[in-house]
Protein backbone atom coordinates (compact mmCIF):
# COMPACT_ATOMS: atom_id res chain seq x y z
CA UNK A 1 0.00 0.00 0.00
CA UNK A 2 1.77 3.46 -1.24
CA UNK A 3 2.38 5.54 1.39
CA UNK A 4 -0.08 8.62 2.73
CA UNK A 5 0.92 12.17 1.28
CA UNK A 6 0.80 13.61 5.02
CA UNK A 7 3.41 10.96 6.11
CA UNK A 8 5.34 11.33 3.32
CA UNK A 9 6.11 14.75 3.76
CA UNK A 10 6.56 14.21 7.54
CA UNK A 11 8.82 11.95 6.74
CA UNK A 12 10.36 14.23 4.32
CA UNK A 13 10.22 17.03 7.31
CA UNK A 14 12.29 15.16 9.94
CA UNK A 15 14.71 13.91 7.66
CA UNK A 16 16.13 17.65 7.51
CA UNK A 17 16.58 16.80 11.48
CA UNK A 18 18.84 13.52 10.89
CA UNK A 19 22.63 13.97 11.18
CA UNK A 20 22.98 11.60 8.17
CA UNK A 21 21.35 14.01 6.07
CA UNK A 22 23.53 17.15 7.63
CA UNK A 23 26.87 15.95 6.20
CA UNK A 24 28.87 19.02 5.72
CA UNK A 25 27.68 20.75 9.29
CA UNK A 26 28.22 16.95 10.84
CA UNK A 27 32.37 16.71 9.18
CA UNK A 28 33.05 20.02 11.20
CA UNK A 29 31.79 18.20 14.62
CA UNK A 30 33.93 15.76 13.75
CA UNK A 31 37.11 17.51 12.71
CA UNK A 32 37.07 19.02 16.58
CA UNK A 33 36.44 15.62 17.70
CA UNK A 34 33.45 16.20 19.35
CA UNK A 35 29.62 14.99 18.81
CA UNK A 36 26.89 15.95 16.98
CA UNK A 37 24.11 16.61 19.59
CA UNK A 38 21.70 14.32 18.70
CA UNK A 39 24.47 11.85 19.81
CA UNK A 40 24.78 13.10 23.31
CA UNK A 41 21.26 12.95 23.63
CA UNK A 42 20.94 9.51 22.28
CA UNK A 43 24.36 8.51 24.91
CA UNK A 44 22.57 10.18 27.37
CA UNK A 45 18.99 8.40 27.46
CA UNK A 46 17.68 4.45 27.84
CA UNK A 47 17.13 3.18 24.21
CA UNK A 48 14.41 4.50 22.28
CA UNK A 49 12.95 6.56 25.37
CA UNK A 50 13.82 10.39 23.61
CA UNK A 51 10.40 11.89 22.45
CA UNK A 52 11.38 14.81 20.73
CA UNK A 53 9.32 18.34 20.94
CA UNK A 54 9.28 21.09 18.69
CA UNK A 55 11.27 19.72 16.27
CA UNK A 56 9.89 21.45 13.34
CA UNK A 57 11.02 25.03 14.47
CA UNK A 58 12.99 27.14 12.40
CA UNK A 59 14.64 29.85 13.42
CA UNK A 60 12.43 34.07 12.98
CA UNK A 61 14.38 34.75 9.88
CA UNK A 62 11.28 34.14 7.44
CA UNK A 63 11.42 37.80 6.23
CA UNK A 64 15.04 37.47 5.10
CA UNK A 65 15.48 33.63 3.70
CA UNK A 66 13.38 31.70 3.00
CA UNK A 67 11.42 29.12 4.40
CA UNK A 68 12.97 26.05 2.42
CA UNK A 69 16.44 27.84 3.70
CA UNK A 70 15.40 28.06 7.33
CA UNK A 71 14.46 24.31 7.62
CA UNK A 72 17.33 23.38 5.92
CA UNK A 73 19.92 25.36 7.76
CA UNK A 74 17.83 26.18 11.08
CA UNK A 75 16.50 22.39 12.23
CA UNK A 76 14.53 22.77 15.37
CA UNK A 77 15.94 26.23 15.63
CA UNK A 78 19.37 25.10 16.84
CA UNK A 79 17.69 23.47 20.34
CA UNK A 80 16.70 20.00 20.91
CA UNK A 81 14.67 19.36 23.32
CA UNK A 82 12.28 16.35 24.73
CA UNK A 83 11.84 13.85 27.45
CA UNK A 84 13.48 10.63 27.90
CA UNK A 85 14.37 8.25 30.73
CA UNK A 86 17.37 7.88 32.11
CA UNK A 87 19.22 5.14 34.30
CA UNK A 88 15.82 3.20 33.75
CA UNK A 89 18.08 -0.06 34.87
CA UNK A 90 17.96 0.91 38.06
CA UNK A 91 14.53 3.26 38.95
CA UNK A 92 10.63 3.10 37.80
CA UNK A 93 10.12 4.93 34.34
CA UNK A 94 8.59 7.57 36.66
CA UNK A 95 11.73 8.20 38.59
CA UNK A 96 13.24 7.91 35.51
CA UNK A 97 12.02 10.75 33.19
CA UNK A 98 14.61 13.56 32.72
CA UNK A 99 13.61 16.37 30.78
CA UNK A 100 16.58 16.73 28.54
CA UNK A 101 18.12 20.12 26.12
CA UNK A 102 20.54 20.63 23.54
CA UNK A 103 21.70 23.84 21.89
CA UNK A 104 23.21 22.51 18.84
CA UNK A 105 26.26 24.21 17.58
CA UNK A 106 25.73 22.99 14.04
CA UNK A 107 23.03 25.64 13.72
CA UNK A 108 23.79 29.28 14.06
CA UNK A 109 26.65 28.41 16.26
CA UNK A 110 24.39 26.99 19.12
CA UNK A 111 23.03 30.96 19.62
CA UNK A 112 19.54 31.39 21.48
CA UNK A 113 16.97 32.43 18.68
CA UNK A 114 13.57 33.56 19.74
CA UNK A 115 12.06 30.66 18.59
CA UNK A 116 14.26 28.63 20.58
CA UNK A 117 13.60 30.80 23.68
CA UNK A 118 10.18 30.02 23.41
CA UNK A 119 10.39 26.60 23.00
CA UNK A 120 12.40 26.61 26.06
CA UNK A 121 10.17 28.32 28.26
CA UNK A 122 7.53 25.26 27.13
CA UNK A 123 9.75 22.98 28.06
CA UNK A 124 10.80 24.53 31.47
CA UNK A 125 6.93 24.78 32.15
CA UNK A 126 6.59 21.10 31.79
CA UNK A 127 9.40 20.33 33.64
CA UNK A 128 7.68 22.91 36.37
CA UNK A 129 4.25 20.75 36.45
CA UNK A 130 5.52 17.53 36.29
CA UNK A 131 8.75 17.95 38.63
CA UNK A 132 11.13 16.89 36.04
CA UNK A 133 15.06 17.23 36.22
CA UNK A 134 16.63 18.46 33.63
CA UNK A 135 20.14 18.37 31.59
CA UNK A 136 20.72 21.13 29.88
CA UNK A 137 23.80 20.90 27.10
CA UNK A 138 24.71 24.15 26.91
CA UNK A 139 27.27 24.79 24.03
CA UNK A 140 26.72 27.86 21.91
CA UNK A 141 27.24 31.61 21.82
CA UNK A 142 24.43 33.09 23.48
CA UNK A 143 22.19 35.63 22.06
CA UNK A 144 21.52 35.52 18.29
CA UNK A 145 21.19 38.95 16.95
CA UNK A 146 20.27 37.67 13.18
CA UNK A 147 16.50 37.25 14.34
CA UNK A 148 14.77 39.70 13.14
CA UNK A 149 11.44 38.93 12.48
CA UNK A 150 10.01 40.27 15.62
CA UNK A 151 10.95 43.53 15.14
CA UNK A 152 9.73 45.87 15.71
CA UNK A 153 7.75 43.92 18.45
CA UNK A 154 10.70 43.60 20.30
CA UNK A 155 13.51 46.30 20.84
CA UNK A 156 16.31 43.72 23.48
CA UNK A 157 14.41 41.51 24.49
CA UNK A 158 14.90 41.46 28.06
CA UNK A 159 11.73 41.32 28.80
CA UNK A 160 11.78 37.41 27.95
CA UNK A 161 10.70 34.78 31.08
CA UNK A 162 13.50 32.12 30.17
CA UNK A 163 16.43 32.77 32.69
CA UNK A 164 13.72 33.45 35.46
CA UNK A 165 12.03 30.12 34.42
CA UNK A 166 14.77 28.26 34.57
CA UNK A 167 16.06 30.11 37.95
CA UNK A 168 12.89 29.66 39.69
CA UNK A 169 13.35 25.81 39.22
CA UNK A 170 16.27 25.53 41.79
CA UNK A 171 16.00 23.84 44.50
CA UNK A 172 12.66 22.23 42.75
CA UNK A 173 14.27 20.38 40.53
CA UNK A 174 18.16 18.87 39.81
CA UNK A 175 19.34 21.05 36.91
CA UNK A 176 22.21 19.31 35.63
CA UNK A 177 24.12 21.56 33.24
CA UNK A 178 27.13 19.94 30.67
CA UNK A 179 29.32 22.02 28.53
CA UNK A 180 31.71 20.78 25.67
CA UNK A 181 33.61 23.71 23.16
CA UNK A 182 32.07 27.48 23.63
CA UNK A 183 29.64 28.50 26.53
CA UNK A 184 29.30 32.44 26.43
CA UNK A 185 26.61 34.65 27.27
CA UNK A 186 23.09 33.54 27.86
CA UNK A 187 23.91 29.74 27.36
CA UNK A 188 26.60 30.51 29.97
CA UNK A 189 24.06 32.06 32.64
CA UNK A 190 21.83 28.77 32.59
CA UNK A 191 25.13 26.65 33.22
CA UNK A 192 25.73 29.03 35.78
CA UNK A 193 21.97 28.99 37.34
CA UNK A 194 22.58 25.24 37.18
CA UNK A 195 23.11 22.71 40.49
CA UNK A 196 25.88 21.38 38.85
CA UNK A 197 28.18 22.24 36.21
CA UNK A 198 29.85 19.18 34.27
CA UNK A 199 32.78 20.41 31.87
CA UNK A 200 34.85 18.93 29.30
CA UNK A 201 38.80 19.91 29.20
CA UNK A 202 37.77 21.41 25.76
CA UNK A 203 35.43 23.71 26.60
CA UNK A 204 35.59 27.67 27.95
CA UNK A 205 32.59 29.18 29.54
CA UNK A 206 32.22 32.89 29.80
CA UNK A 207 29.45 35.59 30.61
CA UNK A 208 30.87 37.08 27.16
CA UNK A 209 31.72 35.72 24.32
CA UNK A 210 34.89 37.57 21.59
CA UNK A 211 32.92 39.39 20.20
CA UNK A 212 31.20 41.04 23.17
CA UNK A 213 34.61 41.69 24.76
CA UNK A 214 36.16 43.10 21.61
CA UNK A 215 32.81 45.35 21.31
CA UNK A 216 33.57 46.77 24.34
CA UNK A 217 36.88 47.94 23.76
CA UNK A 218 38.43 45.34 26.17
CA UNK A 219 40.62 44.22 23.15
CA UNK A 220 40.70 40.96 21.21
CA UNK A 221 40.03 37.41 22.52
CA UNK A 222 40.53 33.82 21.07
CA UNK A 223 37.57 31.68 22.68
CA UNK A 224 39.88 29.67 24.28
CA UNK A 225 40.83 32.24 26.31
CA UNK A 226 37.86 33.76 27.99
CA UNK A 227 37.16 30.57 30.22
CA UNK A 228 38.96 27.74 30.32
CA UNK A 229 39.00 24.96 32.53
CA UNK A 230 42.54 26.11 34.00
CA UNK A 231 40.87 28.82 35.91
CA UNK A 232 37.05 27.32 36.09
CA UNK A 233 37.99 24.72 37.73
CA UNK A 234 39.82 26.27 40.55
CA UNK A 235 37.89 29.50 41.08
CA UNK A 236 34.56 26.82 41.42
CA UNK A 237 33.00 27.37 37.88
CA UNK A 238 33.53 24.06 37.06
CA UNK A 239 31.92 21.45 39.19
CA UNK A 240 33.50 17.92 37.56
CA UNK A 241 35.87 18.41 34.92
CA UNK A 242 36.15 15.29 32.89
CA UNK A 243 37.83 14.58 29.23
CA UNK A 244 35.20 14.71 27.09
CA UNK A 245 31.34 14.48 25.80
CA UNK A 246 30.92 10.91 26.39
CA UNK A 247 32.31 11.31 30.41
CA UNK A 248 30.09 13.97 30.51
CA UNK A 249 27.08 12.05 29.70
CA UNK A 250 28.21 9.14 32.17
CA UNK A 251 29.03 11.18 34.95
CA UNK A 252 25.64 12.84 34.79
CA UNK A 253 23.51 9.94 34.54
CA UNK A 254 25.71 9.34 37.89
CA UNK A 255 24.95 12.60 39.37
CA UNK A 256 21.37 12.43 38.42
CA UNK A 257 20.88 8.76 39.81
CA UNK A 258 21.49 10.39 43.58
CA UNK A 259 18.20 12.53 43.14
CA UNK A 260 16.23 9.54 41.72
CA UNK A 261 16.32 7.25 44.65
CA UNK A 262 17.98 4.30 46.23
CA UNK A 263 18.96 1.05 44.74
CA UNK A 264 19.43 -2.33 45.86
CA UNK A 265 22.82 -2.78 47.73
CA UNK A 266 25.72 -3.82 46.03
CA UNK A 267 28.49 -4.18 47.96
CA UNK A 268 30.98 -2.33 50.10
CA UNK A 269 34.31 -2.45 51.35
CA UNK A 270 36.08 -4.33 54.12
CA UNK A 271 35.45 -1.91 56.93
CA UNK A 272 38.94 -3.48 59.10
CA UNK A 273 41.40 -1.15 57.60
CA UNK A 274 39.42 2.21 58.76
CA UNK A 275 40.89 0.84 62.44
CA UNK A 276 44.17 1.80 60.90
CA UNK A 277 43.67 4.48 58.63
CA UNK A 278 44.57 7.25 61.31
CA UNK A 279 47.88 7.44 62.14
CA UNK A 280 49.17 6.87 65.90
CA UNK A 281 51.68 9.81 65.48
CA UNK A 282 48.71 12.42 65.73
CA UNK A 283 50.41 15.01 63.29
CA UNK A 284 50.46 12.74 60.45
CA UNK A 285 48.79 13.22 57.53
CA UNK A 286 46.14 10.52 56.16
CA UNK A 287 43.90 10.30 52.81
CA UNK A 288 40.58 11.27 53.67
CA UNK A 289 39.53 10.20 50.06
CA UNK A 290 40.47 6.93 51.05
CA UNK A 291 38.80 6.72 54.22
CA UNK A 292 35.50 7.96 52.10
CA UNK A 293 35.71 5.24 49.62
CA UNK A 294 36.52 2.52 51.94
CA UNK A 295 33.50 3.74 53.79
CA UNK A 296 31.18 4.03 51.30
CA UNK A 297 29.21 1.07 48.99
CA UNK A 298 31.75 0.47 46.00
CA UNK A 299 31.83 2.57 43.44
CA UNK A 300 29.36 4.73 44.82
CA UNK A 301 31.43 7.79 45.48
CA UNK A 302 31.21 11.42 43.40
CA UNK A 303 33.11 14.31 44.31
CA UNK A 304 31.60 17.53 43.50
CA UNK A 305 33.91 20.78 43.22
CA UNK A 306 37.47 18.79 43.79
CA UNK A 307 39.44 21.47 42.42
CA UNK A 308 37.93 24.66 44.69
CA UNK A 309 37.77 25.06 48.11
CA UNK A 310 40.54 21.98 48.40
CA UNK A 311 40.55 21.70 52.54
CA UNK A 312 36.95 20.40 52.50
CA UNK A 313 35.94 17.50 50.14
CA UNK A 314 32.35 17.40 49.32
CA UNK A 315 30.45 14.18 47.39
CA UNK A 316 27.63 12.64 46.80
CA UNK A 317 27.85 8.69 47.83
CA UNK A 318 25.91 5.79 48.56
CA UNK A 319 25.44 3.47 52.21
CA UNK A 320 23.57 0.51 51.88
CA UNK A 321 22.48 1.63 48.75
CA UNK A 322 20.88 5.10 50.15
CA UNK A 323 21.75 8.34 48.52
CA UNK A 324 23.67 10.75 50.91
CA UNK A 325 26.30 13.82 51.06
CA UNK A 326 29.21 14.05 52.41
CA UNK A 327 31.34 16.16 54.09
CA UNK A 328 34.97 15.82 54.75
CA UNK A 329 38.28 18.15 55.81
CA UNK A 330 41.14 17.13 53.42
CA UNK A 331 43.85 17.17 54.95
CA UNK A 332 46.35 17.19 52.55
CA UNK A 333 45.42 21.12 52.09
CA UNK A 334 45.69 23.65 54.65
CA UNK A 335 45.87 20.89 57.28
CA UNK A 336 41.94 20.82 56.58
CA UNK A 337 41.15 24.40 58.12
CA UNK A 338 38.37 25.98 56.86
CA UNK A 339 38.94 29.12 54.75
CA UNK A 340 36.60 31.55 52.39
CA UNK A 341 36.49 29.25 49.50
CA UNK A 342 35.94 25.73 51.41
CA UNK A 343 33.48 27.70 53.56
CA UNK A 344 31.62 28.35 50.54
CA UNK A 345 31.86 25.11 48.82
CA UNK A 346 30.31 23.24 51.93
CA UNK A 347 27.47 25.69 52.13
CA UNK A 348 26.49 25.30 49.53
CA UNK A 349 26.42 21.45 48.90
CA UNK A 350 24.40 21.93 52.12
CA UNK A 351 21.77 23.54 50.02
CA UNK A 352 22.04 21.25 47.43
CA UNK A 353 21.55 17.98 49.93
CA UNK A 354 18.82 20.07 51.69
CA UNK A 355 16.99 21.24 48.81
CA UNK A 356 16.59 17.28 47.49
CA UNK A 357 16.32 15.40 50.91
CA UNK A 358 19.52 14.12 51.46
CA UNK A 359 21.04 13.17 54.78
CA UNK A 360 24.33 14.48 54.97
CA UNK A 361 27.42 12.88 56.45
CA UNK A 362 30.04 15.04 58.03
CA UNK A 363 33.49 13.39 58.69
CA UNK A 364 35.39 15.84 61.03
CA UNK A 365 39.22 16.28 61.58
CA UNK A 366 39.01 19.70 61.73
CA UNK A 367 41.42 22.00 63.22
CA UNK A 368 39.18 25.38 63.01
CA UNK A 369 38.66 27.75 60.46
CA UNK A 370 41.84 29.61 58.90
CA UNK A 371 43.17 32.46 60.81
CA UNK A 372 45.36 35.37 60.22
CA UNK A 373 45.65 38.59 58.64
CA UNK A 374 45.53 37.37 55.00
CA UNK A 375 42.68 35.02 55.79
CA UNK A 376 40.68 37.87 56.78
CA UNK A 377 41.42 40.04 54.13
CA UNK A 378 39.08 37.06 51.92
CA UNK A 379 35.79 38.39 54.36
CA UNK A 380 36.60 35.53 56.06
CA UNK A 381 33.94 36.18 59.04
CA UNK A 382 30.87 36.51 56.49
CA UNK A 383 31.71 33.16 54.46
CA UNK A 384 32.32 31.49 57.64
CA UNK A 385 29.29 32.62 59.06
CA UNK A 386 27.71 31.61 56.36
CA UNK A 387 28.48 27.76 57.63
CA UNK A 388 26.57 28.15 60.78
CA UNK A 389 23.62 30.26 59.01
CA UNK A 390 23.23 26.85 56.41
CA UNK A 391 23.94 24.47 58.71
CA UNK A 392 21.21 25.74 61.63
CA UNK A 393 19.08 26.02 59.02
CA UNK A 394 18.80 23.00 56.73
CA UNK A 395 15.74 20.27 57.57
CA UNK A 396 17.95 17.09 56.38
CA UNK A 397 20.10 15.62 59.58
CA UNK A 398 23.59 15.42 59.57
CA UNK A 399 25.52 12.57 60.83
CA UNK A 400 28.92 13.94 62.60
CA UNK A 401 31.57 11.30 62.76
CA UNK A 402 35.25 12.91 64.23
CA UNK A 403 37.62 10.76 63.13
CA UNK A 404 40.52 12.68 65.09
CA UNK A 405 40.48 16.62 65.33
CA UNK A 406 37.59 18.50 66.53
CA UNK A 407 38.53 22.06 67.05
CA UNK A 408 36.61 25.28 67.44
CA UNK A 409 33.82 26.92 66.17
CA UNK A 410 35.32 24.76 62.52
CA UNK A 411 34.14 21.62 63.98
CA UNK A 412 31.04 23.15 65.13
CA UNK A 413 30.11 24.34 61.51
CA UNK A 414 30.87 21.00 60.34
CA UNK A 415 28.42 19.45 62.90
CA UNK A 416 25.80 22.09 61.53
CA UNK A 417 26.67 24.80 63.98
CA UNK A 418 27.05 22.49 67.46
CA UNK A 419 27.64 19.17 67.99
CA UNK A 420 24.32 18.61 69.24
CA UNK A 421 22.54 20.07 66.13
CA UNK A 422 23.80 16.41 64.49
CA UNK A 423 21.18 13.64 64.53
CA UNK A 424 24.84 12.11 66.12
CA UNK A 425 28.24 12.72 67.23
CA UNK A 426 30.25 10.21 67.07
CA UNK A 427 34.14 9.64 67.27
CA UNK A 428 35.97 7.56 67.17
CA UNK A 429 39.00 6.51 69.64
CA UNK A 430 41.59 8.77 67.97
CA UNK A 431 39.47 11.89 68.69
CA UNK A 432 40.48 14.57 70.37
CA UNK A 433 38.59 17.34 71.34
CA UNK A 434 39.03 21.52 72.44
CA UNK A 435 37.80 25.16 71.77
CA UNK A 436 41.32 25.57 69.53
CA UNK A 437 44.50 23.19 68.75
CA UNK A 438 46.13 21.74 71.38
CA UNK A 439 49.48 22.94 70.59
CA UNK A 440 47.68 26.44 70.43
CA UNK A 441 45.52 26.24 73.91
CA UNK A 442 48.91 25.24 75.69
CA UNK A 443 51.09 27.85 74.35
CA UNK A 444 48.09 30.99 75.38
CA UNK A 445 47.19 28.90 78.52
CA UNK A 446 50.13 28.24 79.78
CA UNK A 447 52.03 31.43 78.37
CA UNK A 448 53.00 33.34 81.83
CA UNK A 449 54.39 29.43 83.28
CA UNK A 450 56.70 29.00 80.24
CA UNK A 451 57.82 32.09 79.72
CA UNK A 452 58.86 31.83 83.48
CA UNK A 453 60.99 29.10 82.52
CA UNK A 454 64.47 30.21 81.12
CA UNK A 455 65.92 27.03 80.86
CA UNK A 456 65.10 26.02 76.90
CA UNK A 457 65.37 22.40 77.48
CA UNK A 458 62.93 22.89 80.87
CA UNK A 459 60.51 24.72 78.93
CA UNK A 460 60.70 22.13 75.85
CA UNK A 461 59.55 19.50 78.97
CA UNK A 462 57.18 21.52 80.13
CA UNK A 463 55.55 22.51 77.03
CA UNK A 464 55.29 18.47 76.14
CA UNK A 465 54.13 17.99 80.01
CA UNK A 466 51.31 20.65 79.52
CA UNK A 467 50.55 19.07 76.23
CA UNK A 468 50.03 15.62 76.86
CA UNK A 469 47.90 16.73 79.92
CA UNK A 470 45.80 18.65 77.49
CA UNK A 471 45.47 15.47 75.31
CA UNK A 472 43.78 13.89 78.06
CA UNK A 473 41.88 16.06 79.06
CA UNK A 474 41.01 16.67 75.37
CA UNK A 475 40.51 12.83 74.30
CA UNK A 476 37.44 11.44 73.20
CA UNK A 477 36.90 9.46 76.37
CA UNK A 478 36.67 12.62 78.23
CA UNK A 479 34.16 14.36 76.06
CA UNK A 480 32.05 11.23 75.77
CA UNK A 481 32.04 11.47 80.14
CA UNK A 482 30.85 14.51 79.88
CA UNK A 483 28.38 13.91 77.33
CA UNK A 484 30.04 16.36 74.65
CA UNK A 485 29.59 13.65 72.13
CA UNK A 486 27.46 10.58 72.34
CA UNK A 487 29.92 7.50 71.88
CA UNK A 488 32.76 6.55 71.19
CA UNK A 489 33.39 3.62 68.50
CA UNK A 490 34.90 1.29 67.12
CA UNK A 491 35.90 2.78 63.37
CA UNK A 492 33.78 -0.55 61.57
CA UNK A 493 30.46 0.12 63.51
CA UNK A 494 30.27 3.71 61.36
CA UNK A 495 28.51 2.06 58.62
CA UNK A 496 25.77 0.78 61.46
CA UNK A 497 25.49 4.47 62.91
CA UNK A 498 24.77 5.97 59.44
CA UNK A 499 21.94 2.56 58.93
CA UNK A 500 20.39 2.83 61.84
CA UNK A 501 20.19 6.33 61.15
CA UNK A 502 18.99 6.44 58.12
CA UNK A 503 16.07 3.94 59.17
CA UNK A 504 14.50 6.44 61.20
CA UNK A 505 14.34 9.39 58.46
CA UNK A 506 12.17 7.97 55.68
CA UNK A 507 13.89 8.52 52.89
CA UNK A 508 12.09 11.58 50.62
CA UNK A 509 12.01 12.66 46.99
CA UNK A 510 12.74 16.08 46.20
CA UNK A 511 9.17 15.86 44.58
CA UNK A 512 7.33 15.75 47.64
CA UNK A 513 9.59 18.06 49.52
CA UNK A 514 9.21 22.20 49.03
CA UNK A 515 12.41 22.88 48.12
CA UNK A 516 14.56 25.73 48.72
CA UNK A 517 16.62 27.22 45.73
CA UNK A 518 20.25 26.91 45.84
CA UNK A 519 22.69 29.46 45.88
CA UNK A 520 24.51 29.78 42.51
CA UNK A 521 27.84 30.35 44.19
Amino acid sequence: MEKRKDLQNLEKRRSFLEDANRPNEVSKRKEKGFLTARENIENLCDAGSFLEYGSFLIAAQRSRRTVEDLIEKTPADGLITGIGEINGNYFDPDKAKCLVMSYDYTVLAGTQGAMNHKKTDRMLEIAKKSLLPIIFFLEGGGGRPGDVDYYPISVGGLNLTTFAQYAKLSGKVPRIAIVNGYSFAGNAAFAGCSDVIIATKKSSIGMSGPAMIEGGGLGSFHPNEIGPPDFQVPNGVIDILVEDEKEAVKIAKQYLSYFQGSINFNECNDQEPLRYIIPEERKRVYDMRKLIDTLCDKNSVLEIRSGFGKSMITSLVRINGRPMGVIANNLKHLAGALDSDSSDKVARFLQLCDAFGLPVLSLIDAPGFMVGPNCEKTAMVRHASRMFIVGANIEVPIYSVVTRRGYGLGAMALAGGGFFESQFIVSWPSGEFGAMGLEGSVKLGFRKELEATENETERSQLFDKLLKEAHTQGSAFNAASVLEIDEVIDPVDTRKWIINANSTYPEQSYKTRKGRYIDAW
